[in-house]
């Protein structure tokens, strides 16, 4: 079996927003040995030969969406049609593991939004199929990206339409290779103000008000899968209450 890593390094980026910017301490070996002398209360002539002590690490600052991650309901909304919604701790391991596919979304330009038609498209295209329990993968090459500033304003971003689409197929989790799920914010802000439509931002994200599901955010290396014959591991880390939670996500290949 091969295994593909679609994660983010978790580290620190001067470029990322402000709001997002992980920081991680790190302790050396030699730190170890006053915790272990005082506190364990091993004298330093019993420390085992060789042993230089450990190594600690500390993450100082991370936000849940900071890094590949899956959004829970939660973080759309407290409700999903009327019914509480659930966080990242609630969310079923079997929706996180599955056949997985990939829609090869490259050819949309930044600020153009996936559409019902273009997945349509593209499944014809590659004969991969969607069916209940499918984790779908959106590759929009804009991993490319990641550690500059352009990060979060470069891409295209998915429907409403799109997203309630692949719901509708029984799909659970999907994601997707670039900042963010929907279009740019910023652009989503300004679209919305210039034309006064309330129903513009955040339109992807959104449907999870209507309708349940998760999807991930910031995945990398989608161009190293086939199009679909392969398997997805998603599952996050189990924070109790909250919105998201990191996740490393993988893809497996049978050789």
């Amino acid at each position: 079996m091969k295994i593909i890593d679609l994660s983010k390094t978790i580290a620190y980026n001067p470029q990322d927003p402000w709001f997002m910017r992980i920081r991680v301490k790190h302790f050396s070996h030699q730190r170890s040995k006053n915790l272990i002398r005082f506190f364990i209360g091993l004298p330093a002539k019993l420390f085992p030969k060789g042993f230089t002590g450990w190594a600690d690490d500390k993450i100082v600052s991370m936000g849940v969406h900071a890094a590949t991650h899956i959004d829970a309901p939660w973080h759309y909304g407290p409700e999903v049609a009327g019914q509480p919604a659930k966080t990242i701790d609630e969310i079923p391991l079997d929706w996180c593991y599955g056949p997985g596919i990939v829609l090869d979304m490259r050819h949309k330009a930044d600020l153009e939004e996936i559409t019902v038609t273009d997945i349509e498209q593209d499944l014809v295209k590659s004969g991969a199929t969607v069916a209940p329990g499918t984790i779908v993968l959106i590759m929009t090459g804009r991993d490319q990206y990641i550690g500059t500033r352009e990060y979060p304003q470069r891409g295209t971003g998915m429907s409403a339409a799109a997203t309630e689409w692949l719901i509708d197929k029984g799909v659970k989790v999907m994601g997707i290779d670039q900042w963010g799920f929907d279009l740019p914010l910023q652009h989503l802000a300004k679209k919305a103000k210039a034309s006064n439509d309330p129903h513009l931002f955040w339109q992807a994200h959104l449907v999870g008000l209507r309708k349940e599901y998760c999807h991930m955010e910031q995945l990398v290396n989608l161009q190293a899968l086939p199009t679909h014959g392969f398997k997805v591991c998603v599952f996050p880390l189990k924070i109790k209450g909250a919105s998201a939670a990191p996740a490393r996500v993988v893809a497996m290949l049978e050789e």
